[in-house]
C-alpha cells in the first residue's frame, strides 16, 4: 500500500506497533471493566440472597418467610432489569418467588453463582445457597435463589469501558497526526535535495548543498556530489577538447580558404579545375563556420555563473549586430528592421549576448525567402527584457520546434546551416538566467523567436 512512499512506509512501521499496543490495551481495559461490572452485579445478588435468607423463620412449627423490600431495592437501575427469586423448603414446597427460576443440583450452604435461562429463554445471572433451619430437634433445608437480567451490568460495563476506549483511540489518532507531521517536517531536507536536482538544467553540475541535512542522508548526497563532480570533470574535458580543437582548426582553415581563394583568382582556363576550386572554397567556408560555431558553443557552456555578469546595453548591441548582417540581408533582398526601447540594459556577458542575437537574426535571414521581412523587437516587461525576432518565412512545424534545439538538427534542408545556431542561443540564454521559446507568427505565418533576459540591477 505504501510501496511508493518513504513517508508512508515509515508511518506504517511506527503506527503498526502502536496500533497493536492500543488494541492490547483496549482488550485489557475491556476485561477489567467486565470484571468490575460482574463483581458489582454478583455482590448485589449475594446481598439480596442473604437478606432474603435471614428473614426465613419458624411459624407455628412450619417454615415461613416475608421477603423484605430492601432485598429487591438493591437491583433498582435505569435499565429496569427483571428480578427473580425462589425460596423453596423440603419436598419442593415453594415458600416465595417463582418456580420459573431454575436451581442447579448440588447447591449447598456455600453461596454459588451461575448463569441460567428462564423458561422464555432469557439469560440471567443467579446466586443460590441452602440454609439450615433448626427447631425442637427438627432440621429444615431451605433453598434461596435470586436472579436478574444483565441490562444494568452491560450498561455499567460500557460506562467503565467507554472513557478508556476513547482515550486510547484518541491517543492513536493523535500519534498518527503527529508522526505524519513529524515525518513531513523531518523529510523536508530530502525534498529540498529532490527539488534542487529536479530544477537543474543539463549543464548545471554544481554540488548539492542542503542546510540541516540529516546524518543518514549525508552519505547519499555525498555520493551524488561525487557523481556530479565526475560528470562535471568529464564535461569540462569535452568542452576543453572542443575549444582546443576549434582553436587549432581555425588557423589552418583560414590559410586553406586564403589559398583556395588565391588559386581561384589566378588565370586558369581549365573549367573542371575551376569548378573543383569553387567547390573546395564552399566546403572550406562551411567548415570554417562550423568550427566557429563549435568554439562559440564551448564558450557558452563554460561561461561564468550568472552572479558575475556585467551590464549590457541591449539596444546598442542589437543595432551593432544588424549593421554587421545588413549586407547579408540586402544580398537576399530581405527587409531587415528593428524596434528598440531606449535605455534597455540587461545582465549578461556582452560577447555571448551578441552571439545570441546574431544567431537568431542570422537564422531568420537564412530561412526566410527572398524578398521577405525580418524584424527585431526589444522591450521591457516587468523585471525582464524581451527580445523577439519575427520573420514571415516558412516557419517551423510544431513537431519540429522542440527538436531544433538539438545539436546538428536542421528543420529544413533548403538553406545552408550547421544545426548549431539555436542550440547556441538556448545555451547562452540559460547560462544568463533567461529562456528562449519559438512560436508561429501572426496568422500562422513565419516564426517568432522570443528570448527573455534579466534586466540590469545595481544589486546584481
Amino acid at each position: 500500500m505504501f510501496s511508493g512512499s518513504l513517508r508512508g512506509r515509515l508511518l506504517w512501521w511506527l503506527l503498526l506497533p502502536l496500533a497493536a499496543f492500543v488494541s492490547i490495551s483496549g482488550l485489557i481495559s475491556y476485561r477489567n471493566a467486565q470484571t468490575t461490572a460482574d463483581l458489582v452485579q454478583d455482590n448485589a445478588l449475594l446481598s439480596s440472597m442473604r437478606i432474603i435468607g435471614e428473614d426465613i423463620d419458624w411459624d407455628n412449627g412450619s417454615v415461613s418467610i416475608q421477603v423484605p423490600p430492601a432485598a429487591l431495592e438493591l437491583f433498582e437501575s435505569p435499565e429496569q432489569d427483571s428480578v427473580y427469586y425462589r425460596v423453596e423448603a423440603s419436598g419442593h414446597r415453594l415458600l416465595a418467588g417463582s418456580l420459573e427460576l431454575p436451581v442447579p443440583r448440588g447447591a449447598g450452604d456455600v453461596p454459588m453463582l451461575y448463569y441460567t435461562h428462564l423458561d422464555d429463554g432469557r439469560p440471567v445471572r443467579a446466586a443460590v445457597y441452602v440454609r439450615q433451619l433448626y427447631d425442637s430437634g427438627r432440621t429444615e433445608e431451605v433453598i434461596v435463589a435470586v436472579a436478574k437480567t444483565e441490562g444494568s451490568r452491560d450498561a455499567m460495563l460500557w460506562r467503565l469501558l467507554r472513557p478508556q476506549l476513547f482515550g486510547e483511540v484518541l491517543t492513536l489518532v493523535l500519534a498518527m497526526v503527529f508522526v505524519y507531521l513529524g515525518l513531513t517536517f523531518e523529510l523536508r531536507p530530502l525534498m529540498k535535495v529532490k527539488d534542487d536536482v529536479a530544477d537543474r538544467n543539463a549543464s548545471q553540475l554544481e554540488p548539492i548543498r542542503v542546510v540541516r541535512l540529516h546524518v543518514e542522508l549525508r552519505p547519499i548526497v555525498d555520493a551524488i556530489n561525487q557523481c556530479i563532480a565526475r560528470m562535471g570533470q568529464q564535461a569540462a574535458t569535452q568542452r576543453q577538447f572542443i575549444s582546443d580543437a576549434a582553436h587549432q582548426l581555425r588557423t589552418p582553415l583560414a590559410l586553406l580558404v586564403a589559398q583556395i581563394q588565391f588559386a581561384r583568382q589566378r588565370e586558369n582556363r581549365d573549367a573542371p579545375l575551376s569548378e573543383a576550386l569553387a567547390g573546395m572554397h564552399k566546403s572550406s567556408h562551411k567548415l570554417t563556420t562550423l568550427t566557429n560555431k563549435l568554439l562559440l558553443l564551448a564558450q557558452a557552456e563554460s561561461a561564468a555563473a550568472p552572479n558575475t555578469r556585467e551590464r549590457v546595453d541591449l539596444g546598442a548591441l542589437i543595432a551593432g549586430v544588424l549593421e554587421e548582417l545588413i549586407a547579408f540581408a540586402q544580398s537576399r533582398e530581405i527587409d531587415l528592421g528593428a524596434e528598440l526601447e531606449d535605455n534597455l540594459y540587461v545582465t549578461g556577458d556582452e560577447a555571448l549576448t551578441a552571439a545570441l542575437v546574431t544567431n537568431l537574426v542570422d537564422n531568420a535571414l537564412r530561412y526566410t525567402q527572398t524578398g521577405g521581412r525580418v524584424t527585431v523587437h526589444a522591450q521591457r516587461s516587468n523585471d525582464r527584457a524581451i527580445v523577439r525576432v519575427i520573420d514571415n518565412g516558412p516557419g517551423i512545424k510544431a513537431e519540429a520546434r522542440a527538436r531544433v534545439f538539438e545539436r546538428f538538427y536542421r528543420a529544413s534542408s533548403h538553406a545552408d546551416g550547421t544545426g548549431l545556431g539555436l542550440p547556441i542561443v538556448r545555451e547562452i540564454a540559460h547560462r544568463q538566467g533567461g529562456a528562449v521559446t519559438l512560436e508561429p507568427g501572426e496568422g500562422g505565418v513565419g516564426l517568432v523567436a522570443t528570448v527573455e533576459m534579466r534586466l540590469w540591477s545595481a544589486a546584481v
